[in-house]
């Protein structure tokens, strides 16, 4: 009986959704953290273009061992602080075709808490129970599940996760659809993590959209430089590193079983850096001391927002990698891999080729979001529209 009824609800699903399979998705998350960030970097709800949209994320929103979900910054997000829940959801209003949904999760929320939940029938049921309640009280329309990820990292159940993954989509689905929420997930983009993580046609079948993470391929946590998000191979590649890249992730997701219209391909507005270990050697894979100095607005090592680049360091010289179709900017020993309007539109038109649901964006806050480069204010995101609706 429920699998004819989970059967009935994924059916209809793909019967609604394919009024609208014209229609190219442009996903893109708020990182709510950044309201407190310095200066020009200071990024809040008010900023957002939802022209520029077809779907915005909250993120985040978290998960506890007990199947409750938890609020991360209640001053930020609660209506006893800044609000953040209500004045986002509110945006729905500037754009009548705009979906808000909140993202449940994230890197920083780790795996074991989600592990747990997933493993136990009772705590499905509690988690499924307490997202039904706050998206009718906070007013979104659905749930993004951001899992990092099944089966992976320290915290995971390797042997049971892939499964249990597939039961908490079920019971959310079951729960969400009748009630005209939609359910998406973050997925990785790495072709060992997708074999590990996930059992694709189900995975498929039971999302109404599916983010592919084809970024953070490589960064500071190696010691060597690579580029975080190549579009193609590199004839530098090893067999280790040969499948890292948009191109193989978004290929294998299609290959193993996933319906291309739901398939979204991530892009980052940000950077990964790099401090050489010798300034004479920039070159791929060359060896490296750690992560890039850090930036005035996102403050971590190895990081770098397109805004910080392209306002403080123009001046650092431009390579264009024509065989990862991406480019990097090198001064002294510091190394950044980034997107830009060139390689961005070049990963639309793949897109476009592969016939996707369109494109997601992490995130916002990176981008030249106050025009102060230049090229007016989100020059990335305004090239992910131009591209898609070309």
């Amino acid at each position: 009986m429920k699998v004819t009824t989970l059967f009935l609800l994924v059916a209809t699903a793909i019967v609604v959704l394919s009024a609208s399979a014209s229609a190219k998705n442009i996903i893109c998350y708020f990182a709510s953290w950044t309201v407190y960030r310095p200066g020009n970097g200071k990024f809040d709800v008010e900023d957002i273009d939802t022209s520029l949209c077809t779907h915005i994320m909250f993120g985040f929103i978290g998960i506890n061992y007990e199947g409750t979900i938890r609020i991360i910054d209640p001053w930020e997000s609660d209506d006893d602080g800044l609000r953040g829940f209500t004045r986002f959801t509110d945006l729905a209003a500037t754009n009548p075709n705009l979906k808000v949904l909140v993202s449940l999760g994230g890197w920083n929320e780790g795996p074991a808490n989600f592990s747990a939940v997933a493993a136990d029938p009772a705590k499905r049921k509690i988690l499924t129970e307490d997202i039904l309640n706050f998206l009718e009280v906070h007013k979104f329309d659905g749930l993004d599940l951001d899992w990092e990820y099944p089966g992976i990292r320290n915290g995971s159940d390797l042997e049971h996760d892939p499964a249990d993954f597939i039961e908490l989509l079920k019971e959310l689905k079951t729960a969400l659809y009748p009630r005209g929420y939609l359910l998406s997930a973050a997925v990785s983009g790495g072709v060992a993590n997708m074999d590990i993580a996930y059992d694709v046609p189900l995975v498929s079948a039971l999302l109404d959209i599916i983010n592919v993470m084809v970024y953070d391929f490589h960064g500071a946590f190696e010691d060597f430089v690579g580029h975080t998000s190549p579009l193609a191979a590199s004839s530098r590649d090893d067999e280790g590193n040969a499948t890292l890249n948009v191109k193989a992730g978004i290929q294998h997701w299609i290959d193993r079983g996933a319906d291309p219209t739901k398939v979204n391909l991530g892009v980052g507005t940000y950077g990964r850096s790099f401090t050489l270990a010798d300034e004479d050697n920039a070159e791929l894979y060359a060896p490296v001391l750690g992560g890039g100095k850090a930036g005035p607005y996102t403050r971590q090592e190895g990081v770098l927002g397109y805004n910080e680049i392209c306002e403080l360091h123009s001046d650092w010289d431009y390579i264009w990698d024509d065989e990862q179709q991406v480019p990097h900017r090198v001064s002294g020993d510091q190394w950044v891999g980034y997107d830009d309007e060139k390689s961005l539109a070049l990963k639309v038109e793949y897109a476009k080729e592969m016939g996707l649901g369109g494109m997601m964006v992490w995130a916002f806050d990176t981008d030249d979001f106050r025009g102060i480069c230049g090229n007016g204010p989100y020059p990335l995101l305004n090239t992910i529209k131009k591209t898609l609706d070309n």
